[in-house]
């Protein structure tokens, strides 16, 4: 994996730039839809490819693990053919599924010790055999095991966890360099930066992950419920110790304003369920705010979902339709709202590279999140 910086903002920190895999070209900043369990919910491959048109997507190590199965992913040739997708795909650890399943798990300097939430068996989850599940789910780029933790955190909690996802990280190192290749493509590894909201032990946590040499660097334990102004201050604290010339990956974060904000501090790389879960339940992101379908304003509005027309969708079918669609509980409703919202969010962060290029980001930012953040 390469990375190339093509542009700085003068007003802020933001950068554009390009990843570079064997599948393909990543433009950064970059959305990565999530794609779980081997598919974004409710999108075909050919939609997801040709309308939404993301570089890369997230799958799940912890969800794919479980089902189908590693050894599943190992007969089809690995994810990228089991979900016939050619372009590049970036899995979590598992860490922060694990860190969601605190009634159902016990961490120990070995590993993690877990209950599925399918049927209630016992697994274990540790630096090695993350790394050997990685390499053999095929991802383009794989991630550090490490623990997620929750917020708020006690200091001392906070402390003692990033030390031992630092030696995880180690083990994780130690172990891919034994562990090779199963497909005909590289796989490029991010260690992920820990230290809940204490800005010591971010600094500390960052110059350690800076350390390690990695192609890229990720940022985790964040948007886990700390209000946003604290998020903005642990990114802006990590992105000024991570090298430059290497993409930084901010994980789970977030709303448009969210990303955009990260962006102005120097993050590359996002990824949230938010635009396909929020889809789900009624809410559509625009760039004038946001939408809930299901209110009785839209009964009767038979205008375009979005009249920008970003996707198939925006223009082919009117607010009302999609608010009857919520209302009788049809399937289709949740899949015009999902594909709606994850090319908006393609949209949104193509159009800050463009803006980055161009040497105008920080006005047009300071605009659009001024505008999302209407409800409509």
């Amino acid at each position: 994996m390469t990375f190339e910086l093509k542009a700085k903002d003068s007003q802020s920190k933001a950068r554009a730039g390009e990843v570079t895999t064997d599948h393909g070209v990543i433009e950064t900043p970059i959305f990565m839809p999530v794609g779980t369990v081997a598919t974004v919910k409710g999108v075909h491959q050919r939609e997801l490819k040709e309308e939404i048109n993301p570089d890369i997507i997230l799958g799940n190590t912890y969800h794919l693990y479980l089902r189908p199965q590693t050894h599943i992913l190992e007969k089809a040739g690995g994810l990228h053919k089991f979900m016939n997708w050619d372009r590049s795909i970036l899995t979590d650890s598992g860490g922060y599924q694990v860190y969601s399943l605190s009634a159902n798990r016990k961490i120990k300097e070995e590993g993690v010790k877990f209950k599925s939430h399918i049927d209630g068996s016992y697994h274990t989850f540790t630096p090695e055999n993350v790394m050997e599940i990685q390499r053999t789910i095929g991802a383009d780029i794989i991630m550090a095991f490490d623990e997620c933790t929750p917020y708020p955190c006690d200091y001392n909690y906070a402390k003692r966890s990033m030390h031992m996802t630092h030696r995880w990280l180690d083990r994780c190192i130690n172990h891919l360099e034994k562990t090779p290749l199963k497909y005909d493509y590289s796989q490029a590894f991010f260690p992920i930066v820990q230290g809940s909201t204490y800005k010591d032990l971010r600094m500390q946590s960052a110059e350690y992950i800076a350390n390690s040499g990695a192609v890229g660097n990720a940022i985790g334990g964040l948007s886990v419920g700390e209000p946003a102004e604290e998020m903005y201050a642990m990114t802006d604290v990590v992105c000024s110790i991570l090298p430059e010339d290497k993409p930084r990956y901010l994980m789970g974060v977030g709303t448009p304003i969210n990303i955009l904000e990260n962006i102005a501090l120097g993050v590359d790389m996002f990824d949230c369920v938010m635009p396909t879960r929020n889809a789900r339940n009624g809410m559509l992101f625009t760039a004038h705010g946001t939408i809930n379908i299901k209110n009785l304003k839209w009964a009767d509005d038979f205008s375009p979902i979005d009249e920008m027309g970003i996707t198939f969708v925006d223009t082919e079918y009117s607010k009302a339709y999609l608010r009857h669609l919520f209302t009788v509980n049809e399937l289709l409703g949740k899949q015009i709202a999902t594909i709606h919202n994850l090319g908006f969010y393609l949209w949104l962060v193509r159009e800050a590279r463009k803006h980055i290029l161009a040497g105008d980001f920080g006005i047009w930012k300071d605009k659009m999140v001024k505008q999302m953040n209407n409800r409509l």
